[in-house]
């Protein structure tokens, strides 16, 4: 049986990313994520409005992994890259898993850290190294001021 092409093949998303899209039968990008993926694999900033379950986490979650892909392995102890902030811990949660599903066979570590739980975990994360961090504005203040983190090596900020 031949694998079904992909309609994201022409946003130029790497053939990592494009692997991870098929297995996880995902070969339709939605308007949004037509839009958002170029336009950010070309470096621009963007600002992007949708309705809910339109796609826009993987809308910006797809360009960002193919940027840590393509600078991946550079530099010794792994740093936060990658900060994706959100107002609330159920979207952290919810964010946090969809990276991670599409992350799922990449060489990244995620961390999804709010408040309302102990810090521990997370600092314990942190040590181990953390690629990708979504947090809440709270958590990360906590962590920032804690001395555990440092977001010198951010190359990717989003604001969800």
């Amino acid at each position: 049986m031949e694998p079904i092409p992909s309609l994201f093949e022409p946003l130029g998303l790497s053939g990592t990313l494009l692997s991870s899209l098929s297995a996880l039968n995902d070969t339709t990008p939605t308007p949004i994520q037509q839009q958002a993926i170029p336009a950010i694999l070309a470096g621009q900033d963007v600002l992007g409005g949708a309705q809910t379950g339109t796609g826009k986490t993987a809308g910006f979650t797809l360009p960002m992994l193919h940027r840590l892909l393509a600078n991946h392995g550079r530099g010794g102890r792994r740093q936060v890259r990658a900060l994706v902030l959100t107002p609330t811990r159920e979207l952290a949660a919810q964010v946090g898993e969809s990276i991670i599903k599409y992350a799922h066979h990449l060489p990244f570590r995620t961390l999804i850290a709010y408040g309302g739980v102990s810090i521990k975990p997370n600092l314990d994360a942190i040590k181990l190294g953390v690629d990708i961090l979504v947090a809440t504005p709270g958590r990360l203040l906590d962590l920032l001021t804690q001395g555990a983190l440092t977001l010198s090596a951010l190359e990717v900020l989003v604001l969800d």
